[in-house]
């Protein structure tokens, strides 16, 4: 009897494989017949899936979001108060862990590798922005933001140290600690919070 195969099931199978492979041998080494080697599939299984390379890339890095977009909405959706959410929700997105950190690898990889790559159709840009412009809607339909707030500006501000640590953290973890990662972010909503 033939085995029942989940066709999104694979593909999310084959796009952790080439996340492995990128974080072990770079972008260079994320060849289909390494990849589909990871995924324990032959090249042409593999182009079952995905037509080519480049279909596999930007669902591998729209696989990244969704999953860190999954972690924030199990957040938005606990009970707690709406500035802890949005401070949990920021530390999901900055790599203090090694899934975090993996992730970030990964993230950084392909935006190295798509940025001359006019062609990618469909491939993900950076969302912090769009996402911290939402936490910001968010606050401010919660009453929580302080009367006066230039919106733009704190959103630009608070997007600029959230990217920022979740580069320093990516990029020097040995320096930047969780503790203070987390002591920065709540100290940069804690300014714009009542």
């Amino acid at each position: 009897m033939p085995k029942i195969v989940n066709h999104e099931e694979r593909r999310e199978q084959i796009a952790e494989a080439m996340w492995r492979v990128i974080l072990e041998k770079g972008m260079e080494g994320a060849t289909v017949r390494n990849i589909a080697g990871e995924a324990g599939l032959s090249t042409g299984a593999l182009r079952h899936y995905f037509k080519d390379q480049d279909e596999l890339l930007v669902y591998a890095m729209r696989l990244v979001n969704e999953r860190v977009e999954k972690r924030a909405m199990v957040i938005l959706q606990e009970e707690l108060p709406p500035k802890e959410k949005v401070i949990r929700v920021l530390l999901e997105i900055v790599p203090v862990d090694e899934e975090r950190r993996a992730e970030m690898d990964v993230w950084f990889t392909f935006q190295a590798h798509i940025r001359h790559r006019k062609d990618l159709e469909g491939a993900p840009g950076h969302a912090l922005g769009a996402a911290v412009s939402k936490l910001f809607d968010f606050l401010a339909y919660e009453g929580e933001l302080k009367e006066e707030l230039d919106i733009e500006l704190e959103a630009e501000r608070l997007y600029s140290i959230a990217d920022g640590l979740a580069l320093h953290a990516f990029l020097e973890p040995n320096r930047l600690r969780a503790d203070t990662v987390e002591t920065l972010i709540r100290d940069s909503v804690g300014r714009i919070c009542k």
